[in-house]
């Protein structure tokens, strides 16, 4: 029986707060995708999952950031057929204007019942709540 592929990624579900006080996150949306979701991306060969959150968070949205705490795991069908585990952490901005890069289109900066209407997954909700959770 063939074991079935597993597609490490990490990610990070970056906040800050903004002129009010609030507490927003910053959701990108993917054009080839139709998806509004969280920063991530594949763990490159010889990288670590902290490592490669950090850079996905930078290559799609342009800011540096610093990790927090890790947050709970997702996991899903990839389009390939393949189960694809996905490791994210808090992350607040260190440096850089968000801004879409690469494979994104749009960035936004959303409140957090805002982004939990705009997320197009559900399993990014049920990481949106658990990152509201942990930031009380």
């Amino acid at each position: 029986m063939a074991t079935r592929e597993v597609v490490r990624a990490a990610g990070g579900v970056v906040s800050r707060q903004n002129e009010r006080g609030e507490l927003e996150v910053l959701l990108i949306h993917r054009p080839h995708r139709q998806d509004w979701t969280f920063p991530k991306g594949k763990v490159d060969a010889g990288e670590t999952d902290e490592a490669c959150a950090l850079r996905e968070v930078e290559e799609e949205t342009a800011l540096r950031c610093v990790l927090g705490t890790e947050l709970p795991r997702t996991s899903h069908t990839d389009h390939k057929g393949r189960l694809k585990v996905v490791r994210y952490w808090a992350m607040r901005p260190a440096g850089g204007v968000a801004a879409p890069r690469n494979e994104v289109d749009e960035v936004r900066w959303l409140p957090l019942a805002s982004a939990a209407e705009m997320l197009t997954y559900e399993r990014d909700r049920a990481l949106l709540e658990a990152f509201a959770r942990g930031s009380k």
